[in-house]
C-alpha cells in the first residue's frame, strides 16, 4: 500500500534501499530512484510502464554536483543555469562515464536539472546520490501536480508518496540542448522560450522525435486522459457539433453553458498564462473522473506559456 507522508527520513530510507519514491517538485511530481542503481532506475521504468528508449532527467541538490554528471558545460548552458536553477528548467550535456546507461537511453548526454522546491531540496541533500525523476505517472497519462494523483496512478506498486503540496508550476521543465554549442529547445516548459532567449538570444526548436527522443517529452501521445480529448480552434461550433454527447471543457478565462456540458474548468478568469499553466493538468484530472464522452479545450493564445499549454495539449489529443 502507498503511503503519503512528510517524513523526509523515512523517504531517505526507502531510497536507500534502492527502492522508488515519488517526489514533489516545483513542475509536478516525480517518481525517483538513485541514479547509481539499476534495481531503482528499472522500477521506475516497470512501475511506468515507460520505454526505455526515453530518458530520465537527473535531479541535484546544487551546481556543484554537476561536476560528478557532466563532462562539459557549454558557456550558454551556465548562463541558463544562473538565470533559471534551482528552477524549471534541464539542461542537456554530455555526460561523464559514471553515468549508467539505462538513465540516459544509452546516448553520451544527461538531461539534468535542480528542482526548486525546499522538501525536495532537503531530501537531495540528505542523499549521497542525485535521483533520476521522471513524471510519476504511468507512460502518456496525465502528469501528477498533487499527491493524491500519484497514489491513485500507484497505489500498490511504490511504497511512499512524498507529501509537498500542490506543485507550483504545474507544467514539466522546459528543456534545452545543445548541437555544435548551440542551444536546442527540446521541449517546451514551465519556462517559457522567450524567457530563455532574453538570456541567450534565439534558439532552434526541435520539440518533436518518435525515433530515439533526444530528451523526455518528445513523444506525439502523451500527457492524456483516458477520456478522448480535442483542441480547436472554436470551441462553441464544436461544442454545438457535438449536440449528443456530454462534455467537459478546459477554457481559458469564461465560462460556458450549453446542455451537453457536464462541467467547465476555467484557468485563469484573469487570462495570466502562468495561473493557466499551473491549473492544466490538474483540470484534465479532474474531467478525466467525471465519465464524460469527450473532453474539448479551446486553443491557448500562441505566445509566453501558451505555447507550452498549447504543446501538451496537442500531446493529449493524439
Amino acid at each position: 500500500m502507498t503511503i503519503i507522508s512528510n517524513d523526509i527520513g523515512r523517504a531517505v530510507e526507502i531510497l536507500n534501499n534502492e527502492d522508488v519514491v515519488a517526489i514533489p517538485t516545483e513542475t509536478v511530481y516525480g517518481l525517483a530512484g538513485n541514479i547509481y542503481s539499476d534495481k531503482a532506475i528499472r522500477k521506475i521504468f516497470e512501475v511506468k510502464q515507460r520505454p526505455l528508449f526515453n530518458p530520465l532527467i537527473v535531479h541535484l541538490h546544487s551546481i556543484e554536483q554537476l561536476d560528478e554528471i557532466a563532462s562539459e558545460f557549454p558557456i550558454k548552458a551556465q548562463l541558463l543555469a544562473d538565470a533559471f536553477w534551482p528552477g524549471s528548467l534541464t539542461l542537456i550535456l554530455k555526460k561523464k562515464s559514471n553515468i549508467p546507461d539505462v538513465i540516459t537511453a544509452g546516448k553520451d548526454t544527461v538531461a539534468v536539472r535542480i528542482p526548486n522546491h525546499p522538501i525536495t531540496l532537503k531530501l537531495l541533500k540528505e542523499l549521497s546520490f542525485p535521483l533520476a525523476a521522471p513524471s510519476a505517472n504511468p507512460f502518456n497519462r496525465i502528469s501528477p501536480t498533487n499527491s493524491l494523483h500519484v497514489e491513485s496512478y500507484f497505489k500498490n506498486s511504490i511504497k511512499m508518496v512524498l507529501e509537498g503540496g500542490e506543485c507550483k508550476n504545474g507544467l514539466e521543465s522546459t528543456i534545452i540542448g545543445f548541437e555544435n554549442n548551440e542551444p536546442v529547445l527540446y521541449r517546451l516548459g514551465a519556462i517559457a522560450i522567450e524567457e530563455i532567449e532574453n538570456v541567450i538570444g534565439k534558439i532552434k526548436v526541435k520539440n518533436k522525435k518518435e525515433k530515439a527522443p533526444d530528451a523526455p517529452g518528445m513523444l506525439a501521445k502523451h500527457y492524456a486522459p483516458k477520456t478522448k480529448t480535442y483542441l480547436v480552434n472554436d470551441i462553441k461550433k464544436f461544442i454545438k457539433s457535438n449536440g449528443d454527447k456530454t462534455i467537459g471543457v478546459v477554457s481559458f478565462t469564461e465560462n460556458m453553458n450549453a446542455s451537453n456540458i457536464k462541467h467547465v474548468e476555467i484557468l485563469s478568469k484573469s487570462g495570466d498564462l502562468k495561473e493557466a499553466a499551473s491549473k492544466l493538468y490538474s483540470a484534465l484530472h479532474t474531467l478525466d473522473d467525471l465519465n464524460l464522452d469527450m473532453i474539448v479545450a479551446q486553443r491557448f493564445p500562441d505566445v509566453g506559456l501558451g505555447k507550452s499549454i498549447n504543446d501538451r495539449l496537442e500531446r493529449a489529443t493524439k
